[in-house]
């Protein structure tokens, strides 16, 4: 599991947890584990602030590498069937699209209101299905999808995006904004989520 640019957070935890209820090995690792201050994580730095801007300034190879680390870890564990996924949150979203780029063993990719990286050329090297959610009204990130969905098809990979009428970015976390949209949204994607999961990991 991928945080999202606020880094390791008791949210994600907890959506960690609703994973690994449902039958996963959920790992949520720290990607700014040793870079806080004195020598600590996403808990060290002073403010959300710093935070952002640390996970903001990771170098998306090293990234790359620690989740790479983090699957091999998880491939290890005595009940993993050796299956892996990524699933990911806003800047988390669009870094599990990024290592389904990278890490060819992955076997299913989970795009929570993230962009497929810039150059679509790369998404040629993508083997893992990627299942994108988003939400309806959140112009910046919609804007990528048709594109991304036209090279996806065009490269013959498995890409399914779904939109959220009325939801906004981070729909997930922020449940009880717009109107009731997000909580629509939940309700629709988590679902939808658990079951692309299970069917490209058992």
């Amino acid at each position: 599991m991928i945080h999202e640019i606020f880094g390791l957070t008791d949210w994600i935890r907890a959506v960690a947890d609703q994973l690994a209820a449902e039958g996963f090995i959920a790992v949520a690792p720290d990607l700014l584990s040793g870079k806080g201050p004195a020598g600590g994580g996403t808990e060290a730095y002073p403010s959300r602030d710093d935070v952002t801007k640390a996970v903001s300034g990771l170098a998306r190879e090293e990234v790359i590498a620690r989740l790479n680390a983090v699957r091999e870890w998880a491939l290890a564990r005595p009940a993993a069937n050796g299956k892996s996924a990524s699933i990911g949150f806003c800047w988390g979203g669009s870094t599990s699209f990024a290592w389904a780029v990278a890490q060819p063993g992955l076997d299913a990719a989970v795009v929570y209101y993230g962009t497929a990286p810039d150059d679509l050329s790369t998404l040629a090297t993508v083997k893992a299905p990627v299942l994108g959610l988003y939400g309806g009204s959140d112009a910046r990130i919609d804007a990528t999808i048709a594109a991304t969905e036209a090279k996806m098809k065009e490269l013959g990979k498995i890409y399914e995006p779904h939109l959220f009428e009325g939801a906004g970015h981070g729909f997930l976390r922020a449940q009880d904004a717009q109107s009731g949209a997000n909580l629509r949204a939940t309700e629709g994607a988590w679902p939808v989520t658990i079951a692309f999961l299970r069917q490209h990991t058992k």
